[in-house]
């Protein structure tokens, strides 16, 4: 028998938005990687909470060592609970290697779900939610941070991001650089926190603003690449079906790429098409 591998969800902000599920486990289980072993006891003094296990630290540079040892705690029979300072435990923190190990391992693994910067930020900026996605922390150095949002530039999905006080500033520059001075944003700080602020508007506004100085847990989320904008005219949509022709594409298939392209009616691209050579023979 194995044991079970809990990955818990510890607040961002209020201690009373701990789950009871992850009370519970922090009072049981005999084993506990905590990225921060004095946050998770002042945790566990907020919540009332003795933990009665092992307490072990479990943080970024002693991840790769630390899991071989934990992976042994679990082939042993041993729960192990990994609890990070805020959020889940993988998301830009301690507990990737330590999951990889286990799923090759074939040990059990259970989530205690909880409060999250990433879907907090999401809700609460305003802009579209459908569709998003994490890109975790910006590279710290200029050209690397530049290089990493150009490849962005296009990304249609909402973006949310993770970044430190002393290079807010910086990253909402180079962002605005990237993706345009108009792009919509929101910068979070200090979610579900008495000081939480979510400040909203274009990111040059925003960049601006960081300029001054922006303090505690930060998170941005960035409007995605507005869709281009499609041809409608038909003199345009002829002259892209001919321009296509002129490559060696067939007509029918020519006037169907258009269509989908722009998002008309392949019968009005064809229409544009027929009027636009029954003018040029007349």
């Amino acid at each position: 028998m194995t044991g079970t591998l809990l990955l818990a969800a510890a607040p961002i902000g209020r201690p009373e938005d701990a789950s009871s599920r992850l009370r519970a486990a922090l009072a049981d289980v005999p084993v506990v990687a905590a990225e921060d072993t004095r946050r998770l006891r002042r945790l566990a003094s907020d919540l009332g909470v003795d933990v009665s296990g092992r307490v072990v630290s479990y943080f970024d540079q002693n991840e790769r060592t630390r899991a071989d040892e934990l992976l042994g705690e679990l082939l042993a029979g041993r729960d192990v609970l990994v609890i990070t300072d805020a959020g889940m435990p993988g998301v830009s923190d301690p507990g990737y290697r330590l999951v990889r190990a286990a799923v090759a391992a074939d040990v059990p693994m259970s989530v205690l779900p909880g409060p999250s910067a990433v879907t907090t930020a999401l809700v609460l900026s305003g802009l579209p939610t459908d569709r998003f996605c994490f890109e975790g922390f910006p590279p710290r150095k200029d050209g690397e941070r530049a290089r990493r949002f150009a490849a962005l530039a296009d990304e249609p999905r909402t973006m949310v991001f993770f970044e430190s006080t002393h290079r807010i500033a910086a990253a909402l520059d180079a962002m605005a650089a990237a993706f345009g001075a108009d792009r919509p944003a929101a910068v979070c700080r200090e979610l579900t926190k008495t000081y939480e602020e979510v400040r909203r508007g274009p990111l040059g506004d925003l960049a601006g603003w960081a300029r001054d100085g922006v303090r505690g847990e930060i998170t941005v989320v960035v409007g995605g690449a507005p869709e281009p904008a499609g041809l409608s005219d038909p003199d345009d949509l002829a002259a892209a079906v001919a321009a296509r022709e002129a490559t060696g594409t067939r007509r029918n298939r020519a006037v169907a790429e258009i269509a989908k392209e722009n998002g008309v009616p392949r019968a009005v691209v064809y229409d544009a098409v027929v009027r636009a050579r029954a003018a040029k023979d007349t």
